[in-house]
């Protein structure tokens, strides 16, 4: 399978890094080929401009897409999975992420009538978060983050889809043993998702 990782963290420093690591480790020890698309490591520009915004709220398809956006979009076709890894940062993905995808779900290929977007076997959300679900409030957000990413966002463009939430994973807060244990439990977790892709966990 070849698998399109979209990052989205900005420091190597994080717990989200590690995750990333773990997933991709197990991807290729499974023989699983992928390419990543480190947003902030590329410098992708999060920013619709005016001419973006009047190509998506007009409908003019025939309008250009900026090679940035095709680059993204090219990679999306290529790949049989999609796999989102990134923090929760006030219960919404950081806005790299948020830009990345009001710019790349262009009209004509994530939506239209003939979208162009192939529908992946599977989109997978690697979801870190620093508060625990043992709390109603966190569950809460996390199935209004369901709803947007794979009610809205993924929709039908993806056979499947799956997101894993690793919390409890803030610093401090007399939480750090507990950081450090589910660490290693959550980094194994990410490793055995990608390794058994096509499998259950």
């Amino acid at each position: 399978m070849n698998v399109l990782i979209v990052y989205c963290h900005p420091s190597k420093n994080s717990f989200t890094y590690q995750v990333k690591e773990a997933f991709a480790r197990g991807l290729a020890e499974a023989g699983h080929s992928y390419e990543i698309s480190d947003l902030y490591a590329m410098n992708f520009n999060p920013i619709m401009s005016e001419e973006e915004y009047t190509r998506e709220a007009f409908y003019h398809g025939e309008t250009p897409i900026s090679e940035d956006v095709s680059v993204e979009q090219k990679k999306i076709n290529a790949a049989d999975i999609i796999a989102f890894i990134y923090p929760d940062f006030w219960t919404a993905s950081p806005a790299m992420l948020e830009g990345w995808f009001q710019r790349v779900w262009t009209y004509g290929f994530a939506y239209g009538d003939n979208p162009t977007m192939k529908v992946l076997d599977k989109a997978i959300f690697l979801m870190t978060m620093g508060g625990s679900l043992a709390d109603e409030i966190r569950k809460i957000q996390v199935e209004a983050m369901q709803t947007v990413m794979i009610g809205d966002r993924m929709r039908t463009r993806a056979k499947k889809c799956e997101m894993y939430v690793f919390d409890e994973m803030t610093r401090g807060y007399n939480n750090d043993v507990n950081r450090e244990e589910r660490i290693g439990r959550f980094t194994k977790k990410a490793y055995e998702i990608g390794k058994k892709l096509d499998g259950n966990v």
